[in-house]
């Protein structure tokens, strides 16, 4: 055990007071850690003094060249490798020299690393300054003045020793024990550590909502994807079948104007036959002998000559040209109906808005489905608590609002019975016929009853020419521009009205469902 000591003397670098990593040798004979050794040299080098040996004090007027001592490497590798595990820090300590003792502290003033009992014996005094175990005691240590570092400095941001602040280039700067600056940063670093869960949770609130916008976007690109493609397989069906309408016409011009030609043809085979009759008649009558026989057969030929050069006017042959204008007429009005439609698919809007009607506002007598996109007229109460926000009769606003913006909604509407569908103001009021929408100065509505459309709005309304040919409603909203307008969504896309006013509140979407005693219950479904 002793050899084993004295041996590990032998192998400590005077330096760093470890086992030599990677050794080099000074001119002199000296071993030392390369880095130690460099960094031994570098000081030297920035107080501008002589090169020395840090064991003999040999002195160089030069940087001495190392030279890497391989042989020394390998012995004190295996030394390491033979050494038992050490615990805790992989630190022995120093004055333990006849078998190795894991080191509990190091003292940057004696450059040694402790085991608990040397602990105990060694100076309190306040230049013996004892830090958990290290190997680098020199990182520990100011690099100019080679005393151990006990100051932080505010100014530059950095650890310094006595010297540096009495005297060197930290001098006059603010100035604190290292021990009390480790304090106060703790405490900032504590107040930090408070912050950072709360950051964490409004992290993952932030990802929450990304994450349910994200199936927004998805969601809305998923059914503005499904739209373009119905749209174009539309179009594609819409010029299929404006093809086969304008080659039908032209074929049907070729066959008119083939039969013409065909007529024509076999009113000129009539006439050859007539003519070739003639040839013969009138060979036979130059080959008579007899003058008389030939002057009274050419008096009764003279009319049949003339009508022969009359029947063989040119103008008689001539067969018209196609009617082109026809076919360009055929083919620009089918292309208007596409242009219509495809216009229409969009119709004053930027997106379609996901309506949801809202059960609070709906009257007792309006049935509203579980998903809120339908409401219908029920003759059963529904029994909801009667609230301010709830309509007394037949009504039910969308929990959508609208503030600014450009909007659409799409809706499947009941050939039966009576509706209203439009936009209100949240303040328009609750009890009686007045607030029904369109019936006020809050309120804007497209009407259906008695089997045709009106338009209201302040109690003034307006019936429209078109009569009822299809389901579907759309109703668009540009609230900048205080454009409100409806559309019925056939083939062609016909638009019905569009109001304009000078919008003051948000617009919610409103529905209003009549009974119907002939014509049946009234329903308003949202489809977009």
């Amino acid at each position: 055990m002793a050899a084993a000591a004295d041996l590990r003397d032998e192998l400590n670098c005077s330096v760093c007071l470890t086992i030599y990593s990677d050794p080099v040798m000074l001119p002199c004979g000296h071993n030392f850690c390369q880095g130690c050794i460099v960094q031994v040299l570098d000081t030297q080098e920035a107080t501008g003094g002589v090169y020395t040996c840090p064991e003999c004090r040999a002195q160089y007027m030069e940087r001495p060249a190392l030279q890497r001592n391989r042989t020394l490497g390998n012995i004190a590798e295996r030394f390491f490798c033979a050494q038992p595990e050490p615990d805790g820090t992989g630190i022995f300590c120093t004055y333990c020299i006849h078998s190795p003792v894991p080191a509990a502290k190091s003292c940057l003033l004696c450059e040694a690393s402790l085991c608990e009992s040397h602990v105990r014996v060694h100076s309190r005094s306040a230049e013996h300054v004892l830090t958990t175990p290290t190997a680098a005691l020199e990182m520990r240590k100011c690099s100019v003045h080679r005393e151990p570092l006990k100051y932080y400095c505010y100014v530059d941001s950095s650890c310094i020793c006595a010297s540096c602040c009495l005297a060197g280039q930290h001098k006059r700067h603010r100035v604190e024990l290292l021990s009390d600056a480790s304090e106060k940063k703790k405490e900032k670093l504590r107040k930090v550590l408070l912050n950072l869960p709360l950051m964490i949770e409004e992290a993952e609130r932030g990802g929450w909502r990304l994450q349910e916008r994200r199936r927004e976007v998805q969601e809305q690109a998923a059914a503005e994807t499904e739209r373009v493609v119905a749209l174009f397989v539309d179009i594609r069906e819409r010029l299929e079948a404006l093809e086969q309408r304008v080659l039908r016409e032209v074929a049907r011009q070729e066959e008119e104007l083939s039969l013409q030609v065909s007529e024509l043809i076999q009113q000129l085979e009539v006439k050859k036959e007539e003519l070739s009759r003639k040839i013969l008649q009138t060979e036979e009558l130059c080959n008579m002998a007899d003058p008389l026989a030939v002057l009274q057969a050419g008096e009764s030929d003279r009319a049949e000559d003339d009508g022969g050069r009359e029947g063989s006017d040119p103008k008689v042959l001539t067969v018209g040209d196609l009617d082109k204008d026809l076919i360009s007429e055929t083919l620009h009005s089918g292309l208007d109906s596409i242009v219509t439609v495809a216009k229409g698919w969009g119709v004053y809007g930027k997106g379609a808005t996901h309506i949801r009607l809202d059960i609070d506002t709906a009257s007792n007598n309006v049935a509203v489905s579980e998903d809120r996109r339908t409401a219908s007229w029920t003759s059963a109460n529904q029994l909801r608590p009667q609230t301010p926000s709830r309509f007394i009769g037949y009504q039910v606003l969308s929990n959508n609002s609208f503030t600014s913006g450009q909007y659409f909604w799409d809706m499947e509407v009941s050939e039966s019975g009576s509706w209203r569908v439009g936009v209100a103001y949240p303040s328009i009021g609750r009890k009686g016929n007045q607030f029904w929408i369109g019936n006020n100065i809050k309120s804007w509505c497209l009407w259906r009853w008695n089997n045709g459309y009106s338009v209201r709005h302040d109690s003034h309304g307006t019936d429209l020419p078109q009569v009822p040919s299809c389901t579907r409603i759309r109703i668009s909203l540009d609230y900048q521009a205080g454009r409100l307008s409806f559309y019925e969504l056939g083939e062609p896309i016909t638009h019905l009205h569009t109001f304009t006013a000078s919008f003051t509140e948000p617009l919610h979407a409103a529905f209003w469902v009549w009974k119907d005693t002939l014509r049946g219950h009234s329903l308003v479904k949202v489809i977009s």
